[in-house]
Formats: C-alpha cells, structure tokens, sequence
C-alpha cells in the first residue's frame, strides 16, 4: 500500500508573526486595542471629563471655551485621523493572517481526506481477507 508523504505541519501563526516588522506589530497592536471597550470607556470618559470641565469648571480655569471646544475638536481629529490609516493596516494584516489559516486549514484537510482514503481502503482489504478467512474455515 503506497506511503503518503510525511510533512511537517508548519504553525502559520508563529509563520506570520516572523514576518512582521516593528511597524507592523504596532498597527497590530493598536487594531486590537482600538476595537476594546477598554479604549471606548478612555474615549467616553476623556470627552465627557473635557466638556464638562469647560462647560461647568470653573470660568478662570476653563481652557476651551463653549461652544467651539476648539482645541477639543483639533485633538480629536488628530486621533481620528492616525487611527483610521493604522488600524487599516492594522486589518490588512490581520486579513493576511487570516487567508494563511485557511490555506493551512485546506492542506490539513486535504491531507486528512488522503490518509483516511487510505485507512478505508486497508479496512477494505481487511473485511475482505476476513470474509475469505471465514469461508476457508467453514469448508
């Protein structure tokens, strides 16, 4: 009965990881800490912490008047403005990522549908010297 060649199964994780440059580790690194509620409760907090200081502080200590919140806006942008090109690349890695699991996926299972193809046909051939086993201790 022929051999399926033996090959190693290679981990894509630890494969994709190696690739990455220090670069490529942070936009990874911000995309999964942006999508937190962690980072949601920092926003909301930070927003409402600034309004709310500059709408009910007191008047000398207020640093951006209602109702332009200036300098809110400006600082908001600018985060806005960084995440949205880092988290995109971000999600192109992990989208990468993604396509090397499925095509590992793909070769485990083919090569699972190969050796269990060769176990049926051994039990096949089993079933079969059994069966005449059977017949020749009968006569």
């Amino acid at each position: 009965m022929p051999q399926t060649p033996k090959t190693s199964i290679r981990n894509v994780n630890e494969l994709h990881h190696s690739t990455f440059s220090p670069l490529d580790r942070l936009a990874i690194a911000v995309t999964d800490h942006v999508g937190t509620m962690g980072f949601f409760l920092i926003i909301f907090v930070w927003t409402f912490g600034w309004l709310g200081w500059n709408l009910f502080g007191p008047r000398e200590w207020r640093f951006d008047p209602y109702p332009a919140f200036v300098m809110w806006l400006f600082i908001s942008n600018t985060i806005q403005i960084m995440l949205m090109p880092l988290i995109m690349v971000g999600q192109n890695l992990q989208g990468r990522h993604a396509e090397l699991r499925a095509e590992s996926d793909f070769q485990v299972n083919r090569r699972s549908e190969r050796e269990i193809q060769e176990i049926l046909t051994h039990l096949r051939q089993q079933t079969k010297t059994l069966e005449r086993l059977a017949r020749e201790l009968k006569k």
